[in-house]
């Protein structure tokens, strides 16, 4: 997959050029810088060039001798991942705190004390009981006072300024606090911060800006998403807005989830499935928001997040704004590289990684560095970013893939157009999707008459975002799926044939139709035994939002320990565990395709059928 690494962003002839899409005003083209151009050193990997005191240079240039100093856009900045402190295992944190002021403290005397800071991507706190509060058990630590009280006093003690940015669980002090307004002023509070965002220059005209999640409580879904609010996405525009690249300005972004588009994949199915994934995962509006602005505005350079507990030495834990032509169309990822920061704890990892970020800059451009604490700190250069000018940039990957078995765990599939398992054009009547009956194997997508697009990957039906073709989320699950077909078939019919004699039907007219030119759909999932329609949500997406927020989850199963304490008084049961074998749930919202609410029954559970045909709805 990335046999050419070199990526140069610059005007082309039109022949060669991956244009982007004209839906906003900044154009740009693309193309791949050629070996000859490579061998020649415009587009040369900084990790083969030194400076004079042993540190890899920023794009060539030595950063010794004072010359970094005299450089006013010269800057360096560590960045921590998800530091789920755990007061109970604090060595790790000792051990990579020494890594990095050792880092910090060369940087200071290259660059100036004012143009070296750190920054925190969220997510501080143990999201577990740590033993702390001896009056509550079960409370859990992260979001608590003493957790950001904690985290504040640890990120203070690096002799550097420190941002802060929160994460999914850094509003979890759901036993202290009543609301995420009180306990995100405590977050504030206890890190010294006047807004939940940050913005500081850093260097003459290059910004750090920072963009923190403030709900948790209050998610309509799962609490694991992380949510930007309006106010700051209305801050984040109205400041790009001001700091316009033609004008010499450059913006580095931290968020805890990365932006849908990123072209990140070292993502779990957890976070696929469960919907939290990317910032603002369940609205799509907003979801896609990110990426718009990171599109139009090319003085957004860099962007980094964490949240997936992943380490970096997977290339594609760094995308630049384009990618081989091999691969698929041009990304249209601004002037953006996107990075992602592993986790510095050992416990708190998902594959043996102990690993930081560090952010090198100067003039010149700009150094994506790995801190590894499994190997005493010690510094590796990723990817080497050249400004070529102030809205294109040669971007150069410092090294080969270090982690080639990485696609077998922590890859989701995500579609490429045109590529080899895509299938069927959005414009036949009827699609047989999959030929054979699938397997975890089975690897397919397409695209609805109305945009949506759908794939199955690892026997499971997923959604994919209409734009980035990211993954979205979980449509219909392997148990399911497996051992049964896909297709797509043409459900629009020229005559109205709604059952006007049917209770409740009274006065009801056809679905004006007329404003909407994609043609109606019905995806179908078959076998021998039955066909399963797989209906869209409200909005007109399909993937499942199964996930509500923890608080709701959490009184859920306060119902159901109070059903089973109910069931051991009153049914003829010997155990809790029969008991809880007795105790069953139901929920909303609909499941049926009749006007009437005449039963509530569950197929399956109900003893009496409900419905000759099976509905798959949220």
């Amino acid at each position: 997959m990335f046999n050419r690494a070199v990526v140069l962003l610059s005007l082309v002839v039109a022949a060669d050029a991956f244009v982007q899409p004209t839906l906003f005003s900044t154009s740009a083209t693309a193309r791949f810088a050629t070996k000859k151009e490579v061998t020649n050193g415009e587009a040369t990997t900084s990790a083969k060039k030194k400076g004079t005191n042993g540190e890899a240079a920023v794009n060539g240039n030595a950063a010794t001798n004072g010359e970094a100093s005299e450089d006013p856009c010269s800057f360096v900045v560590p960045i921590l991942g998800d530091l789920h402190i755990d007061p109970r295992k604090m060595e790790d944190y000792s051990i990579g705190r020494e890594h990095i002021k050792s880092i910090i403290k060369d940087a200071k005397s290259q660059v100036g004390e004012n143009n070296v800071a750190l920054v925190s991507l969220g997510d501080l706190g143990e999201s577990k009981n740590c033993d702390h509060n001896p009056d509550n058990p079960f409370e859990l630590f992260a979001g608590t006072s003493k957790c950001h009280t904690m985290a504040a006093e640890f990120l203070g003690s690096f002799d550097v300024p420190y941002e802060v940015i929160g994460g999914n669980h850094d509003l979890e002090g759901i036993d202290e606090f009543d609301s995420d307004a009180r306990n995100l002023r405590n977050f504030l509070k206890c890190h010294g911060k006047e807004t939940p965002q940050f913005c500081r220059e850093i260097a003459e005209k290059t910004l750090l800006v920072g963009l923190c999640s403030t709900i948790f409580r209050e998610a309509t879904y799962t609490s694991h998403e992380v949510i930007i609010d309006d106010e700051q996405i209305r801050w984040f525009e109205d400041l790009l807005k001001s700091k316009p690249a033609e004008d010499g300005w450059k913006i580095f972004v931290f968020s805890h989830a990365p932006p849908n588009g990123s072209g990140i994949r070292i993502i779990q199915e957890n976070h696929v499935v469960n919907g939290c994934c990317w910032l603002n995962h369940s609205s799509e509006k907003n979801c896609r928001k990110f990426i718009e602005l990171v599109r139009e505005h090319r003085c957004i350079k860099g962007w980094f997040s964490g949240h997936f507990h992943l380490g970096q030495d997977y290339q594609d834990s760094i995308t630049f704004p384009t990618i081989d032509p091999s691969e698929g169309p041009y990304p249209n990822r601004g002037s953006c590289v996107f990075a992602q920061t592993s986790v510095m704890r050992a416990g708190t990892s998902r594959d043996g990684r102990q690993q930081s970020r560090l952010l090198r800059g100067s003039k010149n451009g700009f150094e994506i560095c790995t801190i590894d604490h499994k190997n005493d700190g010690k510094v590796r250069v990723d990817a080497t970013i050249t400004y070529r000018d102030d809205s294109h940039e040669v971007g150069v990957y410092a090294h080969e893939d270090e982690a080639y078995d990485h696609d077998n765990y922590f890859k989701v599939y995500q579609p490429q157009m045109d590529d080899h398992a895509y299938v069927c054009a959005e414009d036949e009547e009827l699609c047989m999707l999959t030929p054979d009956p699938i397997t975890e194997e089975t690897v397919a997508w397409w695209k609805l008459s109305c945009g949506r697009v759908l794939g199955v990957v690892n026997g499971m039906m997923l959604e994919f975002d209409k734009s980035t073709l990211a993954p979205l989320g979980l449509v219909m699950s392997a148990d399911e799926l497996l051992g049964k077909q896909v297709a797509v078939v043409d459900s629009g019919l020229e005559e109205c044939m709604i059952n006007f004699e049917e209770d409740g039907m009274d006065g009801a007219d056809c679905a004006d139709t007329e404003q909407d030119n994609s043609r109606e759909q019905a995806v179908l999932v078959f076998d021998d035994d039955g066909v399963t329609v797989v209906q869209p949500n409200d909005d007109g997406s399909y993937w499942r939002k199964i996930v509500r927020n923890k608080i709701a989850r959490m009184k859920e199963r306060r119902r159901e320990k109070a059903a089973v304490e109910f069931a051991q008084m009153f049914l003829p049961v010997r155990t809790e565990e029969e008991a809880k074998q007795k105790c069953l749930s139901t929920w909303g919202p609909y499941t049926t395709t009749s006007g009437v609410a005449k039963s509530t029954g569950v197929e399956g559970i109900t003893k009496k059928k409900t419905k000759e045909l099976n509905v798959y709805s949220s």
